[in-house]
Protein backbone atom coordinates (compact mmCIF):
# COMPACT_ATOMS: atom_id res chain seq x y z
CA UNK A 1 0.00 0.00 0.00
CA UNK A 2 1.23 3.45 -0.89
CA UNK A 3 1.52 6.06 1.84
CA UNK A 4 -0.73 8.48 -0.09
CA UNK A 5 -3.51 5.87 -0.10
CA UNK A 6 -3.72 5.83 3.71
CA UNK A 7 -6.39 8.11 5.14
CA UNK A 8 -6.59 10.53 6.84
CA UNK A 9 -3.44 11.92 5.22
CA UNK A 10 -3.48 15.08 7.35
CA UNK A 11 -3.21 13.06 10.56
CA UNK A 12 -0.39 10.94 9.14
CA UNK A 13 1.50 14.03 7.94
CA UNK A 14 1.15 15.71 11.34
CA UNK A 15 2.40 12.71 13.27
CA UNK A 16 5.32 12.23 10.87
CA UNK A 17 6.38 15.81 11.59
CA UNK A 18 6.22 15.12 15.34
CA UNK A 19 8.16 11.91 14.75
CA UNK A 20 10.89 13.77 12.87
CA UNK A 21 11.20 16.27 15.71
CA UNK A 22 11.55 13.38 18.19
CA UNK A 23 14.38 11.97 16.10
CA UNK A 24 16.14 15.30 16.54
CA UNK A 25 15.43 15.19 20.27
CA UNK A 26 16.97 11.71 20.49
CA UNK A 27 20.13 13.05 18.84
CA UNK A 28 20.24 16.03 21.18
CA UNK A 29 19.90 13.74 24.19
CA UNK A 30 22.77 11.65 22.84
CA UNK A 31 24.98 14.72 22.49
CA UNK A 32 24.03 15.84 26.01
CA UNK A 33 24.99 12.47 27.45
CA UNK A 34 28.23 12.47 25.51
CA UNK A 35 29.10 15.79 27.08
CA UNK A 36 28.54 14.58 30.66
CA UNK A 37 31.88 14.98 32.38
CA UNK A 38 31.03 12.34 34.98
CA UNK A 39 30.94 9.62 32.31
CA UNK A 40 33.67 8.44 29.99
CA UNK A 41 32.99 8.22 26.27
CA UNK A 42 33.04 4.45 26.62
CA UNK A 43 30.40 4.44 29.37
CA UNK A 44 28.12 6.63 27.26
CA UNK A 45 28.61 4.40 24.21
CA UNK A 46 27.84 1.23 26.21
CA UNK A 47 24.65 2.76 27.58
CA UNK A 48 23.45 4.03 24.21
CA UNK A 49 24.20 0.74 22.47
CA UNK A 50 22.40 -1.46 24.99
CA UNK A 51 19.46 -3.27 23.35
CA UNK A 52 17.19 -2.26 26.25
CA UNK A 53 17.82 1.45 25.55
CA UNK A 54 15.08 1.64 22.89
CA UNK A 55 14.76 5.21 21.58
CA UNK A 56 11.37 6.91 21.43
CA UNK A 57 11.62 7.00 17.64
CA UNK A 58 13.16 4.23 15.53
CA UNK A 59 15.16 5.29 12.47
CA UNK A 60 14.68 3.45 9.15
CA UNK A 61 11.08 2.42 9.85
CA UNK A 62 9.32 5.59 8.68
CA UNK A 63 7.20 3.88 5.99
CA UNK A 64 6.10 1.04 8.27
CA UNK A 65 5.27 3.52 11.05
CA UNK A 66 3.16 5.68 8.71
CA UNK A 67 1.28 2.67 7.33
CA UNK A 68 0.49 1.19 10.75
CA UNK A 69 -0.45 4.61 12.15
CA UNK A 70 -2.71 5.36 9.19
CA UNK A 71 -4.59 2.07 9.51
CA UNK A 72 -5.10 2.36 13.27
CA UNK A 73 -5.95 6.09 13.28
CA UNK A 74 -8.59 5.61 10.59
CA UNK A 75 -10.14 2.59 12.33
CA UNK A 76 -10.26 4.22 15.79
CA UNK A 77 -11.65 7.49 14.41
CA UNK A 78 -14.48 5.70 12.62
CA UNK A 79 -15.03 3.35 15.59
CA UNK A 80 -14.61 0.33 13.35
CA UNK A 81 -12.71 -2.94 13.75
CA UNK A 82 -9.82 -4.54 11.89
CA UNK A 83 -7.06 -7.17 11.97
CA UNK A 84 -3.49 -6.08 11.26
CA UNK A 85 -0.93 -8.83 10.77
CA UNK A 86 2.72 -7.76 11.09
CA UNK A 87 5.47 -10.23 10.19
CA UNK A 88 9.25 -10.20 9.95
CA UNK A 89 12.33 -11.93 11.31
CA UNK A 90 13.48 -11.10 14.87
CA UNK A 91 15.32 -7.83 15.41
CA UNK A 92 13.61 -5.83 12.67
CA UNK A 93 11.77 -3.35 14.92
CA UNK A 94 8.22 -4.74 14.69
CA UNK A 95 7.21 -4.42 18.35
CA UNK A 96 9.12 -1.16 18.91
CA UNK A 97 7.39 0.43 15.89
CA UNK A 98 3.95 -0.62 17.13
CA UNK A 99 4.74 0.78 20.59
CA UNK A 100 5.73 4.07 18.96
CA UNK A 101 2.49 4.11 16.97
CA UNK A 102 0.45 3.54 20.13
CA UNK A 103 2.26 6.40 21.92
CA UNK A 104 1.50 8.70 18.99
CA UNK A 105 -2.16 7.65 18.95
CA UNK A 106 -2.41 8.30 22.69
CA UNK A 107 -0.97 11.78 22.10
CA UNK A 108 -3.72 12.35 19.53
CA UNK A 109 -6.31 11.29 22.12
CA UNK A 110 -4.85 13.74 24.66
CA UNK A 111 -5.03 16.48 22.02
CA UNK A 112 -8.70 15.54 21.49
CA UNK A 113 -8.03 14.71 17.83
CA UNK A 114 -9.03 11.08 18.27
CA UNK A 115 -11.69 9.20 20.30
CA UNK A 116 -10.48 7.35 23.39
CA UNK A 117 -9.36 3.76 23.04
CA UNK A 118 -8.07 1.10 25.43
CA UNK A 119 -4.70 -0.42 24.62
CA UNK A 120 -4.12 -4.02 25.76
CA UNK A 121 -0.88 -5.93 25.21
CA UNK A 122 -0.67 -9.72 25.21
CA UNK A 123 2.66 -11.50 24.77
CA UNK A 124 2.90 -15.20 23.98
CA UNK A 125 6.38 -15.29 25.51
CA UNK A 126 4.93 -14.34 28.92
CA UNK A 127 2.21 -16.99 29.00
CA UNK A 128 2.62 -20.51 30.32
CA UNK A 129 -0.39 -21.67 28.27
CA UNK A 130 -1.76 -20.11 25.04
CA UNK A 131 -5.30 -20.13 26.48
CA UNK A 132 -4.17 -17.55 29.04
CA UNK A 133 -4.72 -15.02 26.24
CA UNK A 134 -8.46 -15.25 26.91
CA UNK A 135 -8.05 -14.75 30.66
CA UNK A 136 -5.67 -11.80 30.27
CA UNK A 137 -7.84 -10.04 27.69
CA UNK A 138 -11.01 -10.39 29.77
CA UNK A 139 -9.19 -9.20 32.89
CA UNK A 140 -7.86 -6.15 31.02
CA UNK A 141 -11.36 -5.28 29.79
CA UNK A 142 -13.33 -5.87 33.01
CA UNK A 143 -10.81 -6.28 35.83
CA UNK A 144 -12.25 -9.74 36.60
CA UNK A 145 -10.10 -12.87 36.57
CA UNK A 146 -11.84 -16.04 35.42
CA UNK A 147 -10.80 -19.36 33.92
CA UNK A 148 -9.66 -19.37 30.32
CA UNK A 149 -12.69 -21.40 29.18
CA UNK A 150 -15.12 -19.02 30.88
CA UNK A 151 -13.19 -16.01 29.60
CA UNK A 152 -13.48 -17.27 26.01
CA UNK A 153 -17.26 -17.56 26.40
CA UNK A 154 -17.54 -14.09 27.96
CA UNK A 155 -15.40 -12.52 25.24
CA UNK A 156 -17.52 -14.17 22.54
CA UNK A 157 -20.65 -12.65 24.05
CA UNK A 158 -18.97 -9.28 24.69
CA UNK A 159 -17.84 -8.74 21.10
CA UNK A 160 -21.13 -10.03 19.67
CA UNK A 161 -23.37 -7.76 21.75
CA UNK A 162 -23.93 -4.11 20.72
CA UNK A 163 -22.98 -1.44 23.27
CA UNK A 164 -23.20 2.25 22.27
CA UNK A 165 -20.94 3.31 25.15
CA UNK A 166 -18.14 0.91 24.28
CA UNK A 167 -14.83 2.45 23.27
CA UNK A 168 -12.44 0.82 20.81
CA UNK A 169 -10.05 -1.84 22.07
CA UNK A 170 -6.60 -2.04 20.48
CA UNK A 171 -5.10 -5.44 21.32
CA UNK A 172 -1.46 -6.20 20.52
CA UNK A 173 -0.78 -9.93 20.26
CA UNK A 174 3.00 -10.14 20.31
CA UNK A 175 4.84 -13.43 19.66
CA UNK A 176 1.75 -14.87 17.97
CA UNK A 177 3.83 -17.91 16.92
CA UNK A 178 3.79 -19.06 20.56
CA UNK A 179 -0.02 -18.88 20.82
CA UNK A 180 -0.56 -21.60 18.24
CA UNK A 181 -2.60 -24.62 19.42
CA UNK A 182 -3.62 -27.87 17.73
CA UNK A 183 -7.19 -26.65 17.18
CA UNK A 184 -6.00 -23.12 16.24
CA UNK A 185 -9.07 -21.81 18.11
CA UNK A 186 -7.15 -18.92 19.74
CA UNK A 187 -5.83 -17.54 16.46
CA UNK A 188 -9.20 -18.01 14.79
CA UNK A 189 -11.18 -16.31 17.56
CA UNK A 190 -8.88 -13.30 17.84
CA UNK A 191 -8.94 -12.83 14.06
CA UNK A 192 -12.71 -13.46 13.84
CA UNK A 193 -13.97 -11.19 16.66
CA UNK A 194 -13.08 -7.94 14.84
CA UNK A 195 -15.50 -8.99 12.06
CA UNK A 196 -18.47 -8.90 14.43
CA UNK A 197 -20.61 -5.83 13.64
CA UNK A 198 -20.41 -4.31 17.14
CA UNK A 199 -16.95 -5.47 18.29
CA UNK A 200 -14.99 -2.17 18.04
CA UNK A 201 -11.89 -4.32 18.26
CA UNK A 202 -8.52 -3.76 16.59
CA UNK A 203 -6.19 -6.77 16.73
CA UNK A 204 -2.52 -6.15 15.89
CA UNK A 205 -0.77 -9.52 15.64
CA UNK A 206 3.03 -9.76 15.44
CA UNK A 207 4.77 -12.95 14.31
CA UNK A 208 8.05 -14.06 12.77
CA UNK A 209 6.35 -16.03 9.98
CA UNK A 210 4.78 -14.16 7.06
CA UNK A 211 2.17 -16.81 6.17
CA UNK A 212 1.38 -18.17 9.63
CA UNK A 213 -2.43 -17.73 9.25
CA UNK A 214 -2.44 -19.68 5.96
CA UNK A 215 -0.34 -22.45 7.45
CA UNK A 216 -2.37 -22.77 10.62
CA UNK A 217 -5.89 -22.04 9.37
CA UNK A 218 -7.73 -23.49 6.40
CA UNK A 219 -7.12 -21.35 3.30
CA UNK A 220 -10.82 -20.49 2.92
CA UNK A 221 -10.98 -19.45 6.57
CA UNK A 222 -7.81 -17.33 6.44
CA UNK A 223 -8.94 -15.56 3.24
CA UNK A 224 -12.37 -14.85 4.74
CA UNK A 225 -10.77 -13.21 7.78
CA UNK A 226 -9.29 -10.56 5.47
CA UNK A 227 -6.13 -9.61 7.34
CA UNK A 228 -4.29 -6.38 6.53
CA UNK A 229 -0.62 -7.32 6.25
CA UNK A 230 2.65 -5.48 6.76
CA UNK A 231 5.98 -7.26 6.41
CA UNK A 232 9.17 -5.90 8.01
CA UNK A 233 12.17 -6.73 5.84
CA UNK A 234 15.56 -7.45 7.51
CA UNK A 235 17.66 -4.32 7.86
CA UNK A 236 20.11 -3.61 5.06
CA UNK A 237 23.67 -2.68 5.95
CA UNK A 238 22.89 0.99 5.17
CA UNK A 239 19.99 0.88 7.66
CA UNK A 240 22.08 -0.89 10.31
CA UNK A 241 24.72 1.81 9.92
CA UNK A 242 22.08 4.51 10.40
CA UNK A 243 20.70 2.77 13.50
CA UNK A 244 24.11 2.44 15.17
CA UNK A 245 25.14 5.98 14.21
CA UNK A 246 21.89 7.40 15.63
CA UNK A 247 22.65 5.68 18.94
CA UNK A 248 26.18 7.12 18.96
CA UNK A 249 25.24 10.68 17.99
CA UNK A 250 27.74 13.02 19.68
CA UNK A 251 29.73 10.13 21.16
CA UNK A 252 33.16 9.94 19.52
CA UNK A 253 34.01 6.32 20.35
CA UNK A 254 33.96 4.72 16.88
CA UNK A 255 35.84 5.01 13.66
CA UNK A 256 33.26 5.36 10.85
CA UNK A 257 34.71 2.39 8.96
CA UNK A 258 34.22 0.22 12.04
CA UNK A 259 30.47 0.87 12.10
CA UNK A 260 30.23 0.07 8.39
CA UNK A 261 32.10 -3.22 8.85
CA UNK A 262 29.79 -4.25 11.68
CA UNK A 263 26.71 -3.37 9.61
CA UNK A 264 27.96 -5.36 6.62
CA UNK A 265 28.81 -8.44 8.69
CA UNK A 266 25.45 -8.52 10.49
CA UNK A 267 23.36 -7.76 7.39
CA UNK A 268 25.07 -10.66 5.61
CA UNK A 269 23.83 -13.07 8.30
CA UNK A 270 20.47 -11.86 9.58
CA UNK A 271 19.83 -8.10 9.37
CA UNK A 272 19.10 -8.17 13.11
CA UNK A 273 19.64 -4.73 14.64
CA UNK A 274 20.01 -6.19 18.13
CA UNK A 275 22.99 -8.26 16.99
CA UNK A 276 24.64 -5.20 15.47
CA UNK A 277 24.20 -3.31 18.72
CA UNK A 278 25.57 -6.26 20.72
CA UNK A 279 28.67 -6.47 18.51
CA UNK A 280 29.33 -2.73 18.80
CA UNK A 281 28.78 -2.79 22.55
CA UNK A 282 31.20 -5.69 22.93
CA UNK A 283 33.74 -3.80 20.78
CA UNK A 284 33.50 -0.83 23.16
CA UNK A 285 34.12 -3.13 26.13
CA UNK A 286 37.23 -4.56 24.42
CA UNK A 287 38.69 -1.12 23.65
CA UNK A 288 37.90 0.17 27.14
CA UNK A 289 39.53 -2.85 28.80
CA UNK A 290 42.65 -2.47 26.63
CA UNK A 291 42.81 1.26 27.36
CA UNK A 292 42.49 0.78 31.12
CA UNK A 293 45.15 -1.92 31.08
CA UNK A 294 47.54 0.35 29.16
CA UNK A 295 46.74 3.27 31.46
CA UNK A 296 47.85 1.25 34.48
CA UNK A 297 51.29 0.68 32.98
CA UNK A 298 54.02 3.12 34.11
CA UNK A 299 54.53 5.79 31.42
CA UNK A 300 56.58 8.94 31.20
CA UNK A 301 53.81 10.93 29.58
CA UNK A 302 50.90 10.06 31.88
CA UNK A 303 48.90 13.14 30.92
CA UNK A 304 49.07 12.21 27.23
CA UNK A 305 48.18 8.62 27.97
CA UNK A 306 45.10 9.67 29.93
CA UNK A 307 43.95 12.10 27.25
CA UNK A 308 44.23 9.76 24.26
CA UNK A 309 41.39 7.29 24.28
CA UNK A 310 41.58 4.84 21.37
CA UNK A 311 38.59 4.50 19.04
CA UNK A 312 36.80 1.31 18.10
CA UNK A 313 38.40 0.31 14.80
CA UNK A 314 37.67 -2.30 12.13
CA UNK A 315 40.13 -4.69 13.80
CA UNK A 316 38.24 -4.43 17.10
CA UNK A 317 34.89 -5.04 15.36
CA UNK A 318 36.34 -8.09 13.65
CA UNK A 319 37.60 -9.34 17.01
CA UNK A 320 34.18 -8.75 18.63
CA UNK A 321 32.35 -10.59 15.84
CA UNK A 322 34.71 -13.57 16.02
CA UNK A 323 34.42 -13.62 19.82
CA UNK A 324 30.63 -13.55 19.67
CA UNK A 325 30.48 -16.32 17.08
CA UNK A 326 33.22 -18.38 18.74
CA UNK A 327 31.44 -18.64 22.07
CA UNK A 328 28.29 -20.22 23.42
CA UNK A 329 25.93 -21.97 21.01
CA UNK A 330 27.96 -21.35 17.88
CA UNK A 331 31.06 -22.97 19.38
CA UNK A 332 28.93 -25.93 20.52
CA UNK A 333 27.40 -26.42 17.05
CA UNK A 334 30.83 -26.32 15.42
CA UNK A 335 32.10 -28.99 17.82
CA UNK A 336 29.02 -31.22 17.43
CA UNK A 337 29.01 -34.45 15.45
CA UNK A 338 27.99 -34.50 11.78
CA UNK A 339 24.59 -36.08 12.49
CA UNK A 340 23.91 -33.64 15.33
CA UNK A 341 24.55 -30.76 12.92
CA UNK A 342 22.24 -32.30 10.34
CA UNK A 343 19.56 -32.74 13.02
CA UNK A 344 19.72 -29.03 13.91
CA UNK A 345 19.41 -28.07 10.24
CA UNK A 346 16.49 -30.49 9.87
CA UNK A 347 14.78 -29.07 12.97
CA UNK A 348 15.17 -25.53 11.65
CA UNK A 349 13.70 -26.61 8.29
CA UNK A 350 10.76 -28.37 9.98
CA UNK A 351 9.99 -25.26 12.07
CA UNK A 352 10.09 -23.03 8.99
CA UNK A 353 7.86 -25.42 7.05
CA UNK A 354 5.29 -25.67 9.86
CA UNK A 355 5.41 -21.96 10.67
CA UNK A 356 5.33 -22.68 14.40
CA UNK A 357 8.18 -22.96 16.92
CA UNK A 358 7.39 -26.53 18.01
CA UNK A 359 7.27 -29.61 15.75
CA UNK A 360 7.17 -33.37 16.18
CA UNK A 361 10.31 -35.51 16.23
CA UNK A 362 8.79 -37.55 13.39
CA UNK A 363 8.70 -34.48 11.11
CA UNK A 364 12.31 -33.65 11.99
CA UNK A 365 13.45 -37.24 11.42
CA UNK A 366 11.81 -37.32 8.00
CA UNK A 367 13.65 -34.16 6.88
CA UNK A 368 16.88 -35.39 8.52
CA UNK A 369 16.81 -38.57 6.43
CA UNK A 370 15.91 -36.60 3.30
CA UNK A 371 18.93 -34.32 3.79
CA UNK A 372 21.22 -37.30 4.28
CA UNK A 373 19.91 -38.92 1.11
CA UNK A 374 20.23 -35.71 -0.95
CA UNK A 375 23.78 -35.00 0.17
CA UNK A 376 24.99 -38.64 0.19
CA UNK A 377 25.53 -38.83 3.96
CA UNK A 378 25.13 -41.93 6.12
CA UNK A 379 21.42 -42.57 6.63
CA UNK A 380 20.59 -42.90 10.37
CA UNK A 381 17.67 -44.98 11.61
CA UNK A 382 14.73 -43.38 13.42
CA UNK A 383 16.08 -44.89 16.65
CA UNK A 384 19.47 -43.21 16.07
CA UNK A 385 17.78 -39.87 15.32
CA UNK A 386 15.82 -40.15 18.57
CA UNK A 387 19.12 -40.71 20.40
CA UNK A 388 20.62 -37.61 18.71
CA UNK A 389 17.56 -35.65 19.80
CA UNK A 390 18.07 -36.82 23.38
CA UNK A 391 21.76 -35.82 23.30
CA UNK A 392 21.00 -32.33 22.02
CA UNK A 393 18.20 -31.98 24.56
CA UNK A 394 20.67 -32.74 27.35
CA UNK A 395 22.82 -29.80 26.20
CA UNK A 396 19.77 -27.47 26.24
CA UNK A 397 20.49 -26.64 22.60
CA UNK A 398 16.95 -27.84 21.90
CA UNK A 399 13.93 -28.30 24.15
CA UNK A 400 12.06 -31.60 24.20
CA UNK A 401 9.15 -33.27 25.98
CA UNK A 402 10.87 -35.41 28.58
CA UNK A 403 7.84 -37.65 29.16
CA UNK A 404 7.55 -38.84 25.55
CA UNK A 405 10.20 -40.84 23.74
CA UNK A 406 8.72 -41.50 20.27
CA UNK A 407 8.05 -39.76 16.94
CA UNK A 408 5.21 -37.73 18.50
CA UNK A 409 7.61 -36.02 20.90
CA UNK A 410 7.49 -32.23 20.47
CA UNK A 411 10.83 -30.50 19.80
CA UNK A 412 11.85 -26.85 19.52
CA UNK A 413 15.07 -24.86 19.11
CA UNK A 414 16.53 -23.18 22.18
CA UNK A 415 19.02 -21.19 20.10
CA UNK A 416 18.67 -18.54 17.40
CA UNK A 417 18.12 -19.94 13.90
CA UNK A 418 20.86 -17.82 12.32
CA UNK A 419 23.37 -19.25 14.85
CA UNK A 420 23.08 -22.51 12.92
CA UNK A 421 23.86 -20.86 9.58
CA UNK A 422 26.78 -18.90 11.05
CA UNK A 423 28.23 -21.95 12.83
CA UNK A 424 28.07 -24.16 9.74
CA UNK A 425 29.29 -21.59 7.24
CA UNK A 426 32.97 -22.75 7.47
CA UNK A 427 31.94 -26.42 7.07
CA UNK A 428 32.51 -27.49 3.42
CA UNK A 429 29.94 -30.31 3.64
CA UNK A 430 27.15 -28.70 5.65
CA UNK A 431 27.47 -25.13 4.38
CA UNK A 432 25.12 -25.82 1.43
CA UNK A 433 22.60 -27.58 3.64
CA UNK A 434 22.61 -24.81 6.26
CA UNK A 435 21.80 -22.04 3.80
CA UNK A 436 19.19 -24.02 1.83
Amino acid sequence: MRLQDIQPTTAVSAVMLRRASRLGTNSSNGRAMAGDASQSVYEVARQQLHVSAVPDTLPCREDEFAEIYGHLYNTIEERNSMCLYISGVPGTGKTATVHEVIRSLQESVEAEDLPEFQYIELNGMKMTEPTQAYTQLWQAITGDKVTSKHAAQLLEKHFSTPSPRRHTYVVLMDELDLLVTKSQSIMYNFFDWPHRPHAKLVVVAIANTMDLPERMLHHKVSSRLGLTRINFQPYSYHQLMTIVQSRLEGCMAFDSDAIELCARKISAVSGDARRALDVCRRAVEIVEADWRRDAEKPRKDKAGAAASRPLVTMMVIDRAVKEMYASGHIAFIQSASLQQKVFLVALRAAIRKAGIPEVSLGDVAFIHRQLCQMHKLTMPSYEQIAKICSQLGATRCILTESSILDVHQQVRLAIAEDDIAVALRPDPVLRKIAVS
